[in-house]
């Protein structure tokens, strides 16, 4: 693991995540209520064994994986698909590759200093 992600890690901000949501096609009164909470992570890391909380006054997301390993993420209640998920490490940064009905989705985590920072983005699937 190149990066101790141990923690609790509360978010300062959560730039662009509408555009983000649109181009999942979230409803928009998910994405509305979504714009405004201010979600935190609590995240613990054993090996290659992680678990990842995202957690709001509004709902909260468990991740349970093994870094490299493939598989299915039930997004329930985040916009209700279910998609085949890989997590692994590319160099510093913990990169999530989704497949499923909408393709290309991710996200990328990393720590500066005393900052986890999260990019949701597009990832175009060769």
């Amino acid at each position: 693991m190149p990066v101790d992600l141990n923690g609790y890690w509360k978010m300062i901000s959560n730039d662009n995540f509408e555009e983000y949501m649109k181009a999942l096609d979230v409803n928009v009164a998910i994405r509305k209520i979504a714009n405004l909470l201010k979600t935190d992570k609590d995240i613990s890391v054993d090996g290659d064994h992680m678990v990842i909380k995202t957690l709001s006054t509004f709902k909260n997301y468990n991740m349970d994986f093994h870094v490299g390993k493939e598989f299915e993420e039930d997004l329930s209640g985040v916009d209700d698909r279910k998609c085949m998920t890989t997590i692994s490490w590319e160099g510093d940064k913990l990169v999530c590759v989704q497949k499923g009905e909408k393709e290309g989705r991710g996200w990328t985590h990393w720590v500066e200093g005393d900052k986890l920072y999260l990019v949701r983005e597009s990832i175009h699937v060769i």
